[in-house]
């Protein structure tokens, strides 16, 4: 039923409501005790019974108006309230979109403190946006994937470290908002070699055949993440948490992994062989096999203990 049918229904059942109330006013006395009451010659009680009646119907006609005008003032404040937090929420899009627009510019642009400011203008649109928190975690991560690539079957230069904005751009990723991710971030095959990634939250995160010699990555999250054949050589691991990260082939040469978390870790072909601070413990949560290298005072004792993981 369209809107103006609608509209005719109401109208018609308020008159034949008015017409009820009017006959009930005029004819109620009778209706209700007709055997009791004159139609002529009033007498003084009766007439006082007629006009209380009318009073209290009166009084009810009256209460349902007020009634009825306070349920439409109501309902017309909430269609307002409605109203105005959607055109406040077609603004505050309007002015994110306008940000967002302005801090990818800036991302682009040649200058270091230009990209800065970039990439900050976009950690504050993901954080006061929760929509747009997903498109602005894959930006800076094609942001980094684009600055600091590993070419295939090419020498690295020596590091120098990393450029500030790619360091930035690693820092807002690793203190994003938690909020449910349905992808892996892109970091493959990036130079990250002497990063900062200290307590960094990089669950899932996918790097495999990154470079990451040196760099910091103390009390880091990377729960399940993909670190296939990544160098880790030299790189500070002490308290990161690597449950079910998938570290095949990687290099962990001269790595610090004091009291690293590697319950579920897949160690496949990896070499530890030259690790620091590695215990038969951490080794005998992970998951390893016959190319997996140990250095040999843990391969020993893992060896020697009953019911061990050390690979076959």
């Amino acid at each position: 039923m369209n809107r103006s049918r609608k509209r005719a229904l109401a109208l018609a059942m308020l008159a034949v409501a008015f017409i009820g109330y009017a006959l009930l006013l005029w004819q109620g006395p009778w209706w209700l005790d007709g055997d009791q009451l004159n139609r002529r010659d009033l007498q003084p009680a009766e007439g006082v019974v007629i006009t209380g009646f009318r009073t209290t119907l009166v009084a009810l006609g009256a209460g349902a108006v007020a009634g009825a005008g306070l349920y439409y003032t109501d309902r017309t404040l909430r269609h307002t309230r409605i109203r105005d937090r959607q055109q406040a929420e077609i603004a505050r899009d309007g002015q994110v979109t306008a940000h967002y627009v302005e801090a990818i510019k800036l991302l682009a642009s040649e200058r270091t403190v230009e990209r800065l400011g970039g990439i900050y203008a976009l950690e504050r649109i993901m954080r006061d946006s929760a929509k747009d928190h997903l498109t602005v975690v894959e930006v800076l991560a094609a942001f980094v994937r684009e600055h600091v690539p590993v070419p295939p079957s090419t020498e690295l230069p020596v590091s120098t470290g990393l450029e500030e904005s790619v360091q930035a751009a690693l820092t807002v990723l690793g203190r994003r908002p938690p909020l449910k991710e349905p992808f892996r971030i892109d970091l493959r095959r990036t130079d990250l070699r002497g990063a900062d990634l200290k307590e960094a939250r990089l669950e899932r995160v996918r790097l495999a055949g990154s470079r990451l010699e040196g760099a910091n990555l103390i009390g880091a999250h990377l729960e399940e993440a993909w670190l296939r054949e990544v160098q880790l050589s030299g790189a500070w691991l002490d308290n990161a948490h690597l449950e079910g990260a998938y570290l095949r082939a990687a290099n962990l040469g001269g790595a610090s992994l004091s009291e690293t978390n590697l319950k579920g870790t897949h160690l496949f072909g990896a070499d530890l062989s030259a690790a620091v601070g590695l215990t038969a413990d951490q080794v005998g949560q992970a998951v390893l096999d016959e190319e997996t290298k140990l250095p040999p005072k843990v391969e020993s004792l893992l060896r020697s203990a009953p019911e061990s993981n050390a690979p076959a």
